[in-house]
């Protein structure tokens, strides 16, 4: 199962990448509430009840490999819920080649977008999944209308590579080429990876 980042921190300077827990359920669950989310993540909204279930399903589904997105700036020092942001995944969905994932990216909080939030857990989410997973190939499906993600992937070296036009949804693809790994590798050396046990706040001493 993908229990394979249940301790992993993923620091960088904005932003910093750890494992989905229920503690981030509420919080997650008020986000997709909004009718925006929804239609840029092609969700529906679910209950609270269904969220923890979900939040379960994430942590023990052997294709899905799921970070919450803090703000780099409050945590640790606030408490997780008060820092985050969104939320970045990989999909290992094509069971004949456990090489290619899709890779989902979704800041949340109006205020944190358009600062390189998004851009620098995709690229931490990316140099994961090529040095610990494995992946050689990625894939992003992003909605028609949603300019500022598809010209992000862009920016990022992916390829428009198919339009689907009844989905209204764009299929972009990153082949990790040596080349392109060393790029990756390069963007994200100035991140590291901690153990979430030791950064978390012990119980007690968070701040109420």
């Amino acid at each position: 199962a993908m229990k394979i980042n249940q301790d992993t921190v993923l620091r960088g300077a904005k932003v910093t990448l750890v494992p989905y827990t229920a503690a981030h359920v509420p919080r997650y669950h008020e986000w997709m509430q909004s009718e925006e989310l929804q239609r840029l993540t092609a969700s529906e909204p679910l209950s609270l009840e269904q969220e923890y279930g979900m939040q379960r399903s994430w942590r023990e589904d052997a294709d899905k490999c799921t970070f919450i997105v803090l703000d780099s700036g409050r945590w640790p020092g606030q408490v997780e819920e008060n820092s985050m942001v969104g939320d970045v995944n990989l999909f290992l969905t094509n069971a004949e080649d456990p090489t290619l994932a899709e890779i989902e990216i979704m800041i949340a909080e109006p205020s944190c977008r358009g600062r390189g939030f998004g851009k620098e857990a995709t690229l931490l989410m990316m140099a994961y999944g090529v040095r610990k997973l494995g992946i050689t190939k990625f894939e992003a499906k992003i909605g028609q209308e949603n300019e500022a993600s598809i010209c992000m992937f862009k920016k990022l070296h992916f390829k428009e590579v198919a339009v689907n036009s009844i989905f209204q949804e764009v299929t972009l693809r990153l082949d990790v080429s040596d080349q392109e790994r060393q790029w990756l590798l390069e963007q994200t050396n100035h991140s590291e990876e901690r153990s979430y046990a030791e950064l978390k706040q012990p119980a007690g001493v968070l701040d109420t």
